[in-house]
This record gives structure tokens, C-alpha cells and sequence, in this order.
């Protein structure tokens, strides 16, 4: 590996959701809705490296492999009403504060708001000398807040409000009613995009897509237009080089 940060994709979606931010020296792991055996092999079993995963909130398909990560050793990171609601004790827990920045290695980590049917679920602003600032969105309907100086994002665009609607509206309307409610649809993450200062972005990941109610080719291309930026559809297997400087 070179001295650059990587991120690699490990899950994304309803099956599954894990990325690892990875240097030569660490990783941090966000998010852990997978078996904990692929994030080892995706590590090449050197767990030495991992300085901790965070968690944005309590549903299976982002913290199911927490219980085995917490038995090989990893320290974990989530807010209080997200550690409550994964039923788990461990002294390798950590509770976190939406808006209190904390350090986890050479990450320093600010929780931030969003919005989603969890009990505290948060995002993270996250600060390193090779990424920059990298904002990780996943599984809200509204970002309230506005950041400044990003350099990388990784956001959610679960659905698309026409396609859900020619799915969904008259045969499973509670369905629907729940993804609308709960995750945020590719015209919320283009208002989103548009509300912020994307001077400085290197990289745009789209992330936690549905696997009936999304089109990745037409998601990509509305947000590089909009963007003029890289943009990428996460996938499992991926490795996107997510530096600073991007050349």
C-alpha cells in the first residue's frame, strides 16, 4: 500500500453496510453490519492496524458484527442511545456525544445530527492529515446541518422518489411510507450537495443505495452534473484512493 488513504467498500446496502479508511499505518472502520470475518479478510488479518470502528445507530445491517469485533479486541464507538439499543457490554465501548469531537487515533471525529428511526443515531465529520475532512452520511431523510471545507464525502442516496412511487405506492404503501421516513432519496442528497460549499471535494461516494428503488448509472451522472466532481457508487469490493490532494 502507499502512503495515501484508501477506502475500501466492504458492504453497502440493506445487506450490509462496512467501509475502512486505510493508510499504511491505520484504519479506522465505519460502520460494522457485516460478518466480522470480511473485515478481517479485508484487512489481510492484520487487526493491529484497526483504531477503532464507529457506528451511526443500532439496525443489523450496520453493527451486526460488533458482538466479534468487540471479542478480537477492536474498540467501538457509538452514542449512548445507539450502544442502549445494540443490547451489548463491553468495556471496549465507547459512548460518544453529537458534537464533541474525540480522537481515535490520528482521526479526529466529530458526531454530527441526522435523522432516522434509531434511538441516537449520528453522522460523522471526520478529520485526518491525508483525507482531509470526510463526511460520512448514511440512513437519515434530512441533514440538518451545514459543513464547511470538505474534501471527501460519503453520503446516502437510497432511492428514487418515482421509482419507489411506480413500486410501491399502492402495493406495499407501509413500505414505502417507512423508506421515505427513514432514508435519504437522491433529490434530498443533490439538495443536500447544492446546500454546501463543494470547492474544495475530491471525491463523492454514494452510498446504502436500494437494490429495487435506485438506477446507480442515472445516480451518478445527475450528481456529476450537478457536482462537477468524482462521483462513485459504492460497491463490495471497491477501493477508492479518498486522499487530500488528488493528484
Amino acid at each position: 500500500m502507499s502512503d495515501s488513504m484508501i477506502l475500501k467498500v466492504i458492504g453497502s446496502g440493506s445487506k450490509g453496510n462496512c467501509y475502512i479508511l486505510e493508510n499504511k499505518t491505520e484504519a479506522l472502520i465505519l460502520e460494522c453490519g457485516v460478518h466480522f470475518d470480511e473485515v478481517k479478510e479485508a484487512m489481510n488479518y492484520d487487526l493491529q492496524k484497526v483504531c477503532g470502528i464507529l457506528i451511526t445507530h443500532e439496525h443489523k445491517d450496520h453493527c451486526k458484527g460488533v458482538p466479534d469485533a468487540l471479542t478480537n479486541g477492536m474498540n467501538v464507538y457509538a452514542t449512548k442511545g445507539t450502544i442502549e439499543g445494540m443490547a451489548i457490554k463491553s468495556h471496549r465501548l465507547n459512548a460518544i456525544t453529537i458534537d464533541r469531537p474525540f480522537f481515535v487515533g490520528k482521526f479526529k471525529i466529530i458526531p454530527v445530527k441526522v435523522m432516522h428511526d434509531a434511538k441516537e443515531p449520528c453522522g460523522f465529520f471526520i478529520k485526518h492529515s491525508e483525507c482531509g475532512n470526510l463526511l460520512f452520511i448514511t440512513d437519515t431523510y434530512y441533514v440538518p446541518n451545514r459543513f464547511a471545507n470538505i474534501n471527501n464525502i460519503l453520503i446516502e442516496a437510497n432511492y428514487c422518489d418515482m421509482i419507489i412511487d411506480e413500486k410501491l405506492r399502492i402495493s406495499n404503501k407501509f413500505v414505502r411510507d417507512r423508506v421515505i421516513q427513514s432514508h435519504m432519496s437522491i433529490k434530498t442528497c443533490k439538495v443536500f450537495l447544492k446546500s454546501n460549499d463543494l470547492t474544495n471535494v475530491n471525491n463523492i461516494v454514494l452510498i446504502h443505495l436500494s437494490d429495487t428503488n435506485s438506477d446507480a448509472k442515472r445516480f451518478i451522472n445527475e450528481v456529476e452534473q450537478q457536482t462537477g466532481k468524482n462521483v462513485f457508487v459504492a460497491e463490495k469490493g471497491m477501493i477508492i484512493d479518498i486522499n487530500l490532494t488528488p493528484f
